[in-house]
């Protein structure tokens, strides 16, 4: 599916993957298990993610699943242009937590004809499209939507509800903060949560 350009394999030509879904979706797994095949091929390969993602490593991108890579953390997207100079293949995860000029960041590398590969939440604890994600999966040649399973009715997972009292948009959590579920049961949880505030 991901393969060079087979009309003209002398024209290098870039493009932009986009890996999104719910918590536990696997996207980071995804993420991961793309780019070793590319380092296995010996391509040039860098790896980003966001400074403020601490949770099981400072440096490592790591996926529910305990896999890892090296990973460079940047606190502001306009960082990775210039650390990417040279790659082949450039990894972004979490890419929802970093600024608007990502877009911009992928576009331009992709352009250069780097192979972009970006994970990240396509919706917040709201159900709201998730920062740069919308336009990142606009822009991209690629879009794979990865799913979890729910953990109320057994179907595709395609919300992350929060499970704790918090109002931040961005908030590190793992099982114990967030649950994947599907639509109705999203709904029925939502409609819950009113109804005890109506209580009050």
């Amino acid at each position: 599916m991901f393969l060079e350009n087979t009309i003209n394999n002398a024209e290098k030509s870039g493009w932009i993957e986009v890996i999104c879904g719910s918590m536990f979706s696997g996207k980071t797994e995804e993420l991961i298990r793309r780019l070793r095949r590319a380092q296995f091929a010996k391509q040039r390969v860098e790896i980003f993610k966001p400074s403020f993602d601490t949770r099981y490593d400072d440096t490592n991108i790591v996926s529910h699943n305990a896999n890892e890579i090296p990973s460079t953390p940047v606190e502001a997207a306009a960082s990775i242009l210039l650390l990417a100079d040279g790659c082949d293949v450039v990894g972004i995860d979490e890419a929802q937590f970093f600024d608007d000029e990502i877009v911009n960041v992928c576009n331009a590398l992709a352009n250069r004809g780097v192979r972009v590969i970006v994970a990240g939440l396509d919706m917040d604890y709201k159900g709201r499209p998730f920062g740069p994600m919308p336009n990142l999966m606009a822009t991209a040649e690629y879009v794979t939507k990865v799913h979890a399973v729910c953990t109320h009715t057994g179907n595709l997972a395609h919300y992350s509800y929060r499970k704790v009292a918090n109002n931040e948009q961005r908030m590190l959590g793992e099982a114990d903060s967030y649950e994947p579920v599907s639509r109705a049961a999203y709904i029925r949880l939502i409609e819950g949560e009113e109804k005890k505030v109506d209580k009050k």
